[in-house]
């Protein structure tokens, strides 16, 4: 091949061989700077042996994280919008990492919540729908499986993490653990980031002016603000339910004496399991759509959430992860894929970004509510019933989506 031709080969385009390396290196990205929000998970027997707080509190990291990371996917969205993508996710590098080698110094269980949320959960924004929203400029043909591949950093992240940040725990303590993911977390982002120089591939309108790569859009109903709000509350009750067995897991099995070591590796399984359903919802969204897509998701996540209750043994709560995690996993990037579908692409790393929010606006709020219930009650029984509830409203939602975009006289009315 020739200089010019490999040049042209490699050059910044639409389904090129160039995007794939964006897609691979968004993966990359966000398999290291979503690890701030499963270390939190992993460490919280340990913070609240080491603070002497209760469930609910030791639950308050996570739970501040997750707002940060809310908050930093709407941020970030919005500068990535404006600026392009490599100054947002570069100040979430250095965000992240700072937070968690400055968490490493924590007195106090507030002081850590406070850092986890202002720099860790900030910072982990910065590593998600940002880049979701960037590589879906890249991909036309094959955009739901790309960007639910890209969404598997998330994913990949909560299943490689885990293990080796409990043996950290084991070894030097979680104080440790802290400080090795902060070097970890800027030492092999910046590099990474510095590959997404190249600005989002143009193509020219009608009037003549150049704007974003867009596939024709859906038609729908609803309009973008009716239909963007539906999405924030599905996002809300879908990651509600979600966070009972991701964030709690790992005290589940302590409470059942089975030990935090099998706690971790269920939730590595049930993460790795997410992997698989991601890929295969985002193939599946291409030809189906991203609505059907994600109420396939939630009806399966509901039937999953009801096997924990009557299986609790070793064995069984393995397989359960494992079905939760296959069941789950598509269901976050189908917002993406949606808002691709029926909105703007000039506006979709701030919408991108608000839905992503919302959704983990759920997993923070689930994630203490279950802590709080499990304090009430003292068992998980009344926590999974209560993610049941928020998983139906989720369904409806999606049913309602369905429904009234799938309705040809509707849409000739509309």
């Amino acid at each position: 091949m020739s200089l010019s031709a490999r040049a042209s080969y490699w050059a910044p385009a639409i389904d090129s061989p160039y995007a794939c390396v964006r897609l691979l290196v968004t993966l990359l990205l966000g398999t290291i700077g979503s690890s701030g929000m499963w270390v939190a998970v992993v460490v919280l027997p340990a913070a609240q042996s080491e603070f002497g707080v209760d469930r609910a509190g030791a639950s308050l990291p996570y739970a501040a994280t997750m707002i940060g990371f809310g908050m930093g996917n709407i941020v970030f969205g919005r500068l990535t919008d404006r600026y392009g993508i490599v100054f947002p996710v570069m100040l979430s590098a250095f965000m992240l990492g700072g937070g968690f080698l400055l968490g490493a110094h924590a007195t106090h269980i507030w002081e850590l919540t406070i850092i986890q949320g202002v720099l860790i959960g900030l910072g982990t924004g910065g590593s998600f729908s940002p880049l979701i929203a960037d590589l879906s400029h890249w991909f036309v043909r094959r955009r739901g499986l790309a960007v639910a591949a890209g969404a598997t950093g998330n994913y990949l992240s909560g299943a490689i993490w885990p293990t080796p940040i409990q043996l950290m725990v084991e070894t030097g303590g979680w104080r440790d653990a802290y400080s090795i993911m902060g070097i970890i977390c800027i030492a092999a982002m910046v590099p990474l980031i510095l590959k997404l120089r190249a600005p989002p591939p143009m193509t020219e309108a009608a009037d003549g002016s150049m704007q974003l790569n867009q596939s024709p859009l859906k038609q729908s109903p609803f309009s973008p603000r009716q239909l963007q709000w539906l999405l924030m509350i599905a996002g809300v009750g879908c990651c509600v339910a979600m966070s009972m067995p991701q964030v709690h897991i790992v005290s589940y099995c302590v409470d059942l004496g089975y030990g935090a070591g099998p706690g971790a590796e269920m939730l590595s399984l049930m993460l790795a399991g997410g992997v698989v359903s991601r890929l295969a919802t985002g193939f599946l969204a291409d030809y189906i759509g991203g609505v059907k897509v994600l109420l396939l998701g939630s009806v399966l996540q509901c039937a999953a959430l009801f096997f924990y209750l009557p299986f609790d043994g070793l064995a069984s709560l393995y397989i359960v992860s494992l079905f939760f995690g296959l069941s789950q996993g598509g269901i976050v990037p189908s917002y993406a894929i949606i808002v691709r579908e029926y909105m703007p692409a000039r506006e979709a790393g701030e919408r991108i970004g608000v839905i992503m929010a919302c959704t983990i606006f759920g997993m923070a709020l689930g994630g203490w509510l279950s802590g709080e219930i499990y304090d009430l009650t003292g068992s998980y029984a009344a926590a999974f019933i209560h993610g049941i509830g928020w998983n139906v409203l989720n369904m409806a939602i999606c049913l309602t989506l369905l429904w009234r975009t799938g309705s040809p006289r509707r849409m000739a009315a509309a």
